[in-house]
């Protein structure tokens, strides 16, 4: 007679190990360190967070045309309000500022077509790196068109803290690529030109640079003969940026394998479909979080563009704060543009995370 086994009905797992209390007693009170630890931070948040929204919140003044007027003894938020507009756009003619949001819509419903999978990406990107910059270009600066001719002098605010971000992440970016590639070059002219570049440019601070650019090339030029002023900054913060991503980008093809290079070699491809189709994609995918992290101290570093005369966002509100009116809204000013570099270099964060999960190959160590 044969005997039927059957399958004992699978048991629930005990209520105290799923769920959220389950993930609450595993991250704050898993030992006697961490039940201290959680009691702690507790304390801190309780000391800190009641009078930060007392001050930014509760108490705070939201309405008003001067400093007169934020009588709470909250924050003065009014100043923010009436300086919204200084700030986004600096000196930027007010009938104008149409044009400066026209290009921002235009280029994120370009970078937002990426999602789409029935658009060619290849003719995207160059229609985002060769053909928006030049339609950008003249709906800045006018001059065409019947548009009204704005000086360079006059662009400012965030508008400015942005155009040298993006123009300096795009283009130190490829010239990083060619400078690491040129350093591990066995040409010993090459090698030594991209060494001497990359040693140099690393062991002076940016403010240098941006000093050299600004004040001391326009001194060796010929009579007559100069450069526009924010033509020599981008160029000054896209060397610098690309010294430094020179080397992460180094990092990267120093971490793979011989054997893929063996590997393209003896599949017939040259020194540069080896490096475009098999070396490249895999280096620059290992450095994702360096390469991010290089693109988020250059869009930081672009505040010290104040310190040769121009207005960016956080020079335009160091502006603003002397203003009769508003004197003693400093911390306001201060306040609302970390919250702005915050959300964007957050963003940049959250974005490149999202680019390492999709690109993630299973490598991970565990």
């Amino acid at each position: 007679m044969a005997i039927e086994f059957k399958p004992s009905p699978s048991l629930p797992p005990p209520s105290n190990a799923v769920g959220p209390v389950a993930w609450v007693r595993k991250n704050f009170f898993s030992s006697p360190l961490n039940i201290f630890l959680t009691f702690f931070s507790f304390y801190i948040l309780y000391l800190l967070i009641p009078p930060a929204l007392e001050w930014a919140v509760f108490d705070a003044t939201w309405e008003g045309t001067s400093k007169a007027a934020c009588t709470a003894g909250g924050a003065c938020w009014a100043f923010i309000r009436v300086r919204f507009d200084q700030f986004m756009y600096g000196l930027y003619p007010a009938t104008e500022y149409w044009r400066v949001n026209v290009a921002a819509i235009l280029l994120v419903v370009l970078v937002g077509m990426f999602a789409i999978k029935a658009i060619n990406k290849l003719l995207l990107s160059i229609a985002i790196i060769v053909v928006y910059p030049i339609i950008a270009y003249f709906l800045f600066a006018g001059g065409v068109l019947g548009l009204e001719v704005v000086e360079t002098s006059l662009w400012g605010g965030l508008f400015l803290t942005m155009l040298l971000g993006i123009i300096g992440i795009v283009a130190s970016f490829p010239l990083g690529i060619i400078l690491a590639l040129g350093r591990q070059s066995k040409m010993p002219v090459a090698k030594s030109v991209c060494v001497i570049f990359i040693e140099t440019i690393r062991a002076v601070p940016l403010i240098t640079i941006l000093f050299m650019a600004s004040v001391m090339i326009p001194l060796f030029l010929p009579d007559g003969m100069n450069f526009n002023k924010l033509l020599r900054v981008l160029i000054g913060i896209t060397l610098f940026s690309a010294a430094y991503m020179a080397e992460v980008i180094r990092g990267g093809l120093q971490a793979i394998p011989k054997g893929q290079y063996e590997a393209a070699d003896a599949m017939g491809l040259t020194y540069w479909q080896s490096m475009i189709l098999v070396i490249l994609p895999q280096a620059l995918k290992l450095v994702i979080p360096g390469i991010v992290n290089t693109f988020i101290g250059l869009f930081k570093d672009t505040t010290l563009v104040y310190i040769v005369g121009m207005f960016d966002f956080l020079g335009i509100i160091q502006m603003a704060n002397h203003d009769a009116n508003w004197l003693g809204t400093t911390t306001e000013g201060y306040a609302f543009a970390g919250f702005v570099y915050w959300a964007i270099c957050f963003g940049m964060s959250r974005y490149s995370m999202a680019v390492e999960r999709k690109l993630d190959t299973g490598h991970k160590r565990n």
